[in-house]
């Protein structure tokens, strides 16, 4: 596996949760967008500690 494919692994995990956290609420943009914000942090922390 390559060292930058676990950060989008949690970045799709992320969303996804994200969109099920918010159907939950009956706020699907909101919770894709919280989802997606909380991805990309993951990716960004995942490959800064690979490089």
């Amino acid at each position: 596996m390559n060292k930058y494919d676990v950060g989008w692994i949690a970045f799709v995990g992320c969303m996804f949760l994200g969109i099920g956290i918010g159907m939950l609420f009956d706020r699907i943009a909101a919770g894709t967008l919280i989802g997606m914000g909380t991805g990309f942090v993951m990716v960004a922390l995942f490959n800064r500690s690979k490089s």
